[in-house]
């Protein structure tokens, strides 16, 4: 039980580490160029999967088993967190399309835990 809320706190982070810097890397690119918002939408999204991905591997890697049960939980946690945050802070629930994509974060959430735990656990297997 500890390794897997270890692996989950691991995932996490990972994911809003990427996210924080993928904010101010596109914040900068709005206030010191043209660009608007709006053609940044694709890109944005990107990042979101890639940062969900990369956090469902790294915690599946940590955990070393049960890859898509870390991904799928980190990605529930992460949908959760994000939730609350739009429900409390700012007194909205998901409209239909982001619940959509919040479905999609978790199935890449769940697939990069796969990977990791195929990746870093280090077992081979012999046909």
């Amino acid at each position: 039980m500890q390794k897997l809320s270890i692996s989950l706190l691991y995932g996490l982070g990972v994911i809003f580490v990427l996210l924080a810097i993928a904010s101010l890397a596109i914040s900068l690119i709005l206030k010191f160029t043209d660009m608007a918002e709006q053609s940044l939408h694709t890109l944005v999204t990107v990042i979101s999967f890639i940062a969900l991905f990369t956090g469902g591997l790294i915690g599946g890697g940590k955990g070393k088993k049960k890859g898509w049960l870390l991904g799928t939980l980190t990605g529930i946690i992460y949908t959760g967190i994000v939730f609350l945050v739009q429900y409390l802070g700012y007194d909205e629930i998901f409209s239909f399309e982001q619940l959509i994509y919040h479905i999609c974060y978790i199935l890449t959430a769940m697939m990069g835990g796969i990977l990791g735990v195929n990746l870093f656990s280090g077992h081979s297997r012999e046909a």
